[in-house]
């Protein structure tokens, strides 16, 4: 995990990327911390510990789906230390009476969280990443995959939510067996293999990449959808279909044409990969 502090408004907001979710997670206490603008941590420590007594109390779904990660301490140790993605964040924050709730809602959609902003504006979203690749020097045909594969990703990642998928583990869970089961590697083993570290592996796969990526999630979607797969168990096997579906048209490219369709290639700029151990 990618440790990298970000500021809202002179306040330090601790957060830690997992690569494997390939998601933001923020200090809860921090955002807490800016809400208030209490500049006394432990003030800020108890009033998120009252707050999270009572929701739980409430049966409140938010401080179920808070993770405990390891971040830095004011001492310089990494201690756990609650934390939330921005989707329950924006939750939470709806707790706190706050006259920042509103800019800390629109700091945390700047971060970075094109997710989020789909769902506040998917045409605006849209029009930001296809123009942050043409700056990358995409071309027009690989970034219609990317968009289009993109879709896919959201369309499946909507029938998880709504058959008891909720917790950002499962959802790796069942995105690495998709991944593993069409391309023969995990998710972290294709990054490593193409030198990447807290980069998003779909922004450096191939056009090919793209495509049996977004064939995999399809067909897992349509066998989920067609069999009624609820929760982690049944969804599991509805991608070990969809993903061999793809694995299957993928040996079989790779037998007419002689060449691998999983690569270490990447965008990288020149000099920046370091190659896997």
């Amino acid at each position: 995990m990618e440790h990298k502090p970000a500021l809202f408004e002179g306040y330090d907001i601790r957060r830690v990327y997992d690569e494997q979710t390939e998601t933001w997670y923020f200090s809860v206490v921090d955002i807490i911390r800016a809400l208030l603008q209490q500049p006394d941590f432990q003030a800020a420590r108890n009033y998120w510990k009252v707050l999270k007594n009572r929701l739980g109390k409430e049966g409140s779904e938010t401080v179920t789906n808070c993770n405990r990660l390891k971040l830095p301490a004011e001492d310089g140790k990494m201690r756990l230390t609650d934390v939330a993605s921005p989707e329950v964040l924006l939750r939470l924050i709806q707790s706190v009476p706050s006259p920042k709730a509103e800019p800390i809602k629109l700091w945390l959609a700047r971060v970075g969280y094109e997710r989020m902003q789909e769902m506040a504006d998917p045409s605006r979203s849209l029009y930001r990443a296809r123009n942050y690749w043409q700056q990358l020097g995409r071309s027009e045909k690989w970034i219609q995959q990317r968009m289009t594969g993109q879709e896919t990703r959201n369309k499946l990642t909507d029938y998880w939510k709504d058959h008891e998928i909720r917790e950002e583990s499962e959802f790796a869970i069942l995105t690495d067996i998709i991944h593993r089961e069409w391309s023969g590697l995990k998710v972290q083993e294709h990054k490593t293999l193409k030198g990447l570290k807290s980069q998003n592996l779909r922004d450096h796969m191939s056009e090919a990449e793209l495509i049996f990526t977004a064939l995999a999630e399809l067909s897992t979607r349509q066998i989920a959808e067609s069999t009624n797969a609820t929760g982690i168990k049944e969804n599991k096997e509805a991608g070990k279909k969809g993903g061999g579906i793809a694995k299957k048209a993928r040996l079989d490219l790779e037998d007419k044409t002689g060449r691998n369709v999983v690569t270490g290639e990447n965008f990288l700029p020149p000099g920046s990969q370091k190659l896997p151990e």
